[in-house]
């Protein structure tokens, strides 16, 4: 396996990666700020605060920073935003129900730590697998999520709670609810007792009454899923095919057929009709069928660079490299799945673990079917993309399931389905804001990338946004609804009751 990055093609592609999150981030600091008012002030500064030592750190373990690496970075602001945003969330929901603004942020800060907890410690484990048995820039990605999601985990609990309890402390935002995003006509009197009902753009929403309709919309599309993968199947990139790739940077359009005509005269043959691509159709993008050699790539480069001025990038894979990268790929994401299960068991339940993982393995099918449907090559960054969508997906889920436990812990005992159901409809209303501004924020960040980011990291872009949108639908339309279902059947039978010490919230700030 080798790799060879012309000095133009890397500088381009850092330069307009590093613009593509810049922009991306400022995009997230303004909703924060916007939506949340003080506490996204206060997030803002952790999060700069948290992508600053992200870089320390990875500067001093000598970390080589890939495109994927920076995508890992950007993913683990929208996870440390995510952070933010549970919190202030939950601020909002203790404010509403009458309490002082220092009752509001102590008994937000304990709700929202045990989620937190959970989210990050799931993620951390499909990180981890990946690691592993990632290979090249995959395991960049992961050492990069890994180090993303430990600070992220200190500046976006511990770092933000510090800053907001200083401020909380000091009696200046009393009565300011304005400042926390709450209207006072909004606010229920702390002795009515009555508990605030959740809405959604004025609304209230009735989820769970149409389940049916979810399971049979994702039941079709997974049917035509099978039938696209099992006819047209994928456009494999040389990591799971072998072979070799050669990417061309000229200064002006080219022309394929006459970089076909050049090849040819190096006695080198492209499997394919070459790509152009780029914002100015000013790459060209050549697959060979066989690994060059040593001598070929040499040759390879001498001549386009004088022919262009700019050095081609080189990616040459054996046939035993290629099936070693598939196989670690599978291992990866079976792995990560027994592991998730594992902990989810252990904190909640099997049926929701199994239901957890189900929703996650939707959500990578349907990267895997965008790609076949839209012929883009399938390469060893998809694999890192899925992963994170893994990641994604179970931090969302589990952020579900949680706020079901707890729902199910007020009522101490549930032995019937509509009760169930009652709770598990109340619980997705009361995190779908949640959901909507995490989604969002990570997409603002991700489509930031794929407009303006290099060309090598755009189908990885894509791969994110539709597994962030699946991740999203899945958590909120699939896996509770899933639980609701096999659960239910039982609970007549086997009621759900809590004990207080399975709802442990861990360490207070």
């Amino acid at each position: 396996y080798s790799t060879s990055v012309g000095a133009q093609f890397g500088q381009q592609a850092l330069d307009t990666t590093v613009f593509a999150s810049i922009l991306g981030v400022l995009l997230v600091f303004a909703y924060m700020i916007i939506y949340y008012r003080f506490p996204g002030v206060i997030a803002t500064i952790t999060l700069g605060i948290y992508i600053y030592l992200v870089l320390l750190v990875f500067n001093l373990m000598n970390g080589v920073l890939t495109l994927p690496g920076i995508a890992a970075l950007v993913l683990g602001v929208g996870m440390a935003v995510d952070a933010n945003i549970l919190t202030a969330e939950r601020m909002k929901e203790e404010l509403k129900e009458g309490k002082s603004v220092k009752n509001a942020f102590k008994a937000g800060n304990k709700t929202s730590f045990a989620t937190i907890l959970d989210a990050n410690i799931t993620t951390l484990i499909a990180a981890t697998v990946l690691f592993i048995f990632g290979t090249s820039s995959v395991k960049g990605f992961a050492t990069m999520l890994i180090v993303s999601i430990l600070l992220s985990f200190i500046t976006a609990v511990y770092g933000s709670r510090l800053l907001l309890g200083l401020w909380v402390k000091s009696n200046w935002l009393n009565k300011r609810f304005g400042w926390f995003g709450v209207k006072k006509e909004d606010i229920i009197p702390l002795e009515s007792k009555e508990e605030v009902q959740p809405k959604v753009f004025g609304r209230q929403f009735d989820i769970v009454k149409h389940r049916k309709k979810y399971f049979t919309i994702s039941i079709a599309l997974v049917t035509l899923g099978i039938i696209s993968l099992a006819i047209v199947g994928l456009n494999l990139g040389i990591d799971f095919e072998s072979g070799s790739r050669v990417e061309i940077l000229a200064d002006d359009v080219l022309d394929p057929e006459e970089l076909s005509e050049e090849f040819e005269g190096l006695e080198l043959e492209p499997v394919n009709q070459i790509v152009i691509s780029g914002n100015e159709d000013n790459i060209g993008v050549a697959r060979f069928d066989k690994d060059l050699t040593k001598e070929q790539v040499a040759e390879i480069r001498t001549y386009f660079s004088e022919k262009y001025g700019h050095e081609p990038t080189v990616n040459s894979v054996s046939p035993v490299v290629g099936k070693e990268l598939a196989k670690n790929a599978l291992l990866a994401v079976l792995y990560a799945s027994i592991g998730i299960i594992i902990y989810v068991t252990m904190r909640f339940e099997f049926q929701m673990g199994v239901a957890a993982i189900v929703s996650l393995l939707h959500d990578a099918f349907f990267i895997l079917v965008f790609f076949s449907l839209f012929r883009l090559e399938f390469d060893i960054t998809i694999i890192a993309a899925i992963l994170a969508i893994v990641g994604y997906s179970i931090n969302d889920t589990i952020v579900t399931f949680d706020r079901i436990r707890e729902n199910i812990k007020k009522q101490k005992r549930v032995k019937s389905f509509d009760q169930l159901a009652s709770i598990v409809n109340h619980s997705l209303v009361q995190t779908l804001t949640r959901s909507i501004n995490t989604v969002l924020t990570v997409i603002l960040i991700v489509l930031m990338l794929l407009l303006f980011g290099a060309v090598s990291i755009t189908n990885f872009s894509f791969a994110l946004i539709i597994g962030l949108l699946a991740g999203t639908y899945s958590s909120l339309f699939i896996a509770a609804q899933l639980w609701l279902v096999w659960r239910g059947r039982t609970i007549k039978e086997k009621p759900i009751v809590y004990s207080e010490k399975k709802y442990n919230d861990g360490p207070q700030v």
